[in-house]
């Protein structure tokens, strides 16, 4: 059967309450964000591994909070110019609430300290996510160091079996494609156990659908998972769509 054409369009992904699945690895977390504003300070650290949900979570509570967004490189480089881009300027000016996404490496801790102390004076609150928890940041800033001690830091974990097949639902679902449920069923036993790895095997059985014309299926995935053994699955930042 000839190859269909593809072409490759951002994804979408459903970033409401209702469509982060809640589950033991990341119940604690949703809970910290349904205090709101009821936290014990002005900041909220959420962290865990890649593909982990803290991404959506935030974007959960900014649209909850009415919070502004500061990627992590809106914290510029301290060894290129030390500060906020104008960008995270403007976001940090007047906000009753601010999330900090991706953070990780090196950042510009006079930025960082400058935007706690900010939402700290106007009774404010800063969510920041990053892979680890600041005690196992490289802080130099002792001031920074001192206040994110304080802040609670919790814990995205790895996810469970029902977890990962929930995902991988919901994972097509962003893409518009229904899937029968003995597909994530006949997956999970059979890749690695994280987010990743399932973002990662959705978007090689969206292309290989499109590509060869066929349904999603357990043969299908058994095709692709076979090819993957010699072939790394790339990486799930678009999707292939019809054209």
């Amino acid at each position: 059967m000839p190859q269909q054409h593809t072409f490759d369009w951002p994804v979408r992904p459903a970033l409401g309450r209702k469509d982060f699945l809640v589950a033991p690895c990341n119940e604690a977390a949703v809970a910290w964000l349904d205090r709101w504003p009821e936290w014990p300070g002005p900041a909220l650290v959420i962290h865990g591994p890649t593909g982990s949900g803290k991404s959506h979570l935030a974007e959960v509570w900014r649209r909850r909070s009415a919070a502004g967004l500061i990627e992590a490189s809106g914290l510029v480089d301290v060894a290129e110019a030390p500060g906020l881009t104008e960008a995270a300027r403007g976001a940090a000016r007047e906000a009753k609430a601010l999330v900090v996404d991706g953070l990780g490496g090196r950042i510009d801790e006079h930025a960082l300290l400058h935007l706690h102390n900010a939402l700290a004076e106007r009774g404010g609150h800063l969510l920041l996510t990053a892979p680890a928890p600041p005690a196992h940041w490289p802080l130099a800033l002792p001031d920074l160091a001192s206040r994110l001690r304080l802040a609670p830091a919790v814990a995205l974990g790895m996810p469970d079996d029902t977890l990962l097949g929930a995902l991988m639902l919901k994972l097509f679902a962003d893409r518009q494609i229904a899937v029968a449920p003995e597909v994530p069923v006949y997956v999970v036993p059979r890749i690695e156990r994280t987010f990743e790895a399932v973002a990662r095997l959705v978007e090689r059985l969206d292309r290989a659908a499109l590509a060869e014309g066929r349904a999603i299926t357990v043969p299908l995935v058994r095709a692709v998972l076979s090819a993957s053994d010699t072939k790394p699955l790339a990486a799930p930042d678009t999707a292939p769509r019809r054209s």
